[in-house]
C-alpha cells in the first residue's frame, strides 16, 4: 500500500484507554484515526486527530464518524451492532470486526452457545432465567458456581460466585437481569492469547500468562509458565476462536489452564485488550499496531516476542474520586528496561484502571520479572 497525504482515517467508536493507545499505534503508519466518545475530554482526544462527543450507540455522531473515516472500528463493547450495521450500509464504510461478531460477544450465553457447537471447548454452562434455574443449575453444576449477567459485565462487574443454594436469591438480585450459570474451574493458571485476523490470513500473540485478584488483571506474564504442550493447545483453541469470528482485527482470548492441563475458554473481546499491552514493548509489533493494520486491510506484522515481558497494572487505590495525580513515578524512570504507560484518564477511584509498567527482561527469570514489576507498581500511589 501506497502511503498518501492525507492517509487513510480509522474511526474508533470509543475514545478511553484503549482508543488512547490505537491513536499512538495509528500515527506511525499514516492513519489518521477520530474517535468519538460520550466524554468530552476523552483518554484518546489528545492523541487522535480528532474527538467526537456522542454515545456509543447515537446513530448521528457514529454516522458522522463514518463519513470522515476509511474505515470504523470499536474499542468497547457497549456500541449497538445494530446501528454499526446501519451506518456501514447506509455510508458505505466498513466496520472491522463485523457487527455480528460485536453481536455475537454482547451476550455472554449466546457466545458460549455459539463457540460451544463450533467445538471449542468451554465450561460447563445453563441459562438462568429464575431461582429455579439457578437451582438446577448447583444441582448439575456442583456449588461453588459462577453466575455471570449475560450482558455489560466486564472487569468482575456482573460476575457472581454462588457457593450454596442458600446464595441463590442474593445472587441473581445482584445480577438484576439475564444471567448464566458456569461451573467454577479448577484451574492451574489463567491465560490469554491476542489473536489477529487480516484479509485473508491469522495469528496470534504468544501465549500470556494472565494473574487476577477480585476479577482484575493485575498483572501479565510472557512467556506463561506452562508447559510447551499447554501453549500449543492454547494457540489451537484460539486460532479456533478466530475462525468462529466474522471481520478483520485482534481479538483478546482469555482461556483456563485446567489442574489436568485441559483448555478451556473462559471469554472473548472482539478489540485489544489489557492481557496484550506487555506486547506494547514486548513485541515486534504491538496488538495496537496489528489492530491498525488488519482493519486498515494492510499486512499482518510479525508476532515475535523479543523478550520476556511482563506487565503489571495501575489501579485507583483512593477510597473517593478524585483528581488522578501519581507519585512515586521516579522509582519506573530509574529502572532499566521499565516502562510506564499512563492512560490518560483524570480522575481517579479505587481499582480504577489507570495505566500499567512494562518490564522487560534481559537475563532474569520471569519470576525475578514478576517480583520486580511488582515492586515497582507498589511504588506508585494517587493518595
Amino acid at each position: 500500500m501506497t502511503l498518501s497525504t492525507p492517509g487513510p482515517t480509522l474511526g474508533v467508536v470509543g475514545g478511553g484507554q484503549l482508543g488512547r493507545m490505537l491513536a499512538e499505534a495509528a500515527a506511525p503508519l499514516g492513519v489518521d484515526l477520530v474517535v468519538t466518545d460520550p466524554t468530552d475530554g476523552c483518554p484518546a482526544e489528545p492523541v487522535a486527530s480528532d474527538a467526537l462527543v456522542g454515545d456509543f450507540d447515537d446513530v448521528s455522531t457514529i454516522h458522522t464518524l463514518a463519513q470522515r473515516a476509511d474505515v470504523l472500528t470499536y474499542e468497547i463493547e457497549l456500541t449497538d451492532p445494530d446501528v454499526l450495521e446501519q451506518v456501514a450500509e447506509e455510508t458505505g464504510t466498513p466496520v472491522h470486526p463485523a457487527p455480528e461478531t460485536l453481536r455475537l460477544i454482547q451476550d455472554k450465553l449466546v457466545q458460549k452457545r455459539r463457540l460451544s457447537e463450533a467445538g471449542v471447548p468451554v465450561p460447563a454452562f445453563r441459562a438462568v432465567d429464575s431461582e429455579d434455574d439457578l437451582r438446577e443449575a448447583g444441582e448439575k453444576l456442583g456449588y461453588p458456581l459462577m453466575l455471570k449477567a449475560r450482558k455489560g459485565g466486564y472487569d468482575g462487574r456482573g460476575n457472581v460466585p454462588v457457593a450454596s443454594a442458600d446464595d441463590v436469591a442474593a445472587a441473581l438480585d445482584s445480577i438484576n437481569g439475564p444471567a448464566m450459570a458456569e461451573e467454577m474451574i479448577d484451574f492451574e493458571r489463567e491465560l490469554a492469547v491476542m489473536g489477529c485476523r487480516g484479509s485473508d490470513e491469522r495469528d496470534t500473540f504468544p501465549v500470556t500468562e494472565t494473574i487476577h485478584r477480585e476479577e482484575i488483571l493485575r498483572e501479565s506474564v510472557s512467556p506463561a509458565r506452562a508447559s510447551d504442550a499447554v501453549e500449543e493447545r492454547a494457540r489451537d483453541v484460539a486460532l479456533d476462536v478466530l475462525d468462529s469470528m466474522s471481520g478483520r482485527g485482534v481479538f483478546g482470548i482469555e482461556l483456563f489452564e485446567t489442574s489436568d492441563g485441559e483448555i478451556l475458554l473462559n471469554e472473548i473481546a472482539p478489540r485489544p485488550h489489557n492481557s496484550g499491552h506487555w506486547t506494547i514493548q514486548g513485541c515486534h509489533t504491538s496488538q495496537f499496531e496489528q489492530h491498525v493494520r488488519a482493519v486498515t486491510g494492510r499486512s499482518l506484522g510479525t508476532t515475535d516476542r523479543r523478550a520476556p515481558t511482563v506487565s503489571a497494572n495501575i489501579l485507583g487505590d483512593v477510597e473517593k474520586r478524585q483528581r488522578a495525580t501519581l507519585s512515586g513515578e521516579d522509582a519506573v524512570f530509574e529502572t532499566p528496561r521499565a516502562h510506564l504507560h499512563w492512560y490518560g484518564k483524570r480522575d481517579v477511584y479505587e481499582l480504577r484502571k489507570m495505566g500499567h509498567i512494562t518490564l522487560v527482561g534481559e537475563d532474569e527469570s520471569t519470576a525475578e520479572l514478576l517480583g520486580d514489576v511488582r515492586a515497582l507498581r507498589d511504588t506508585l500511589t494517587f493518595e
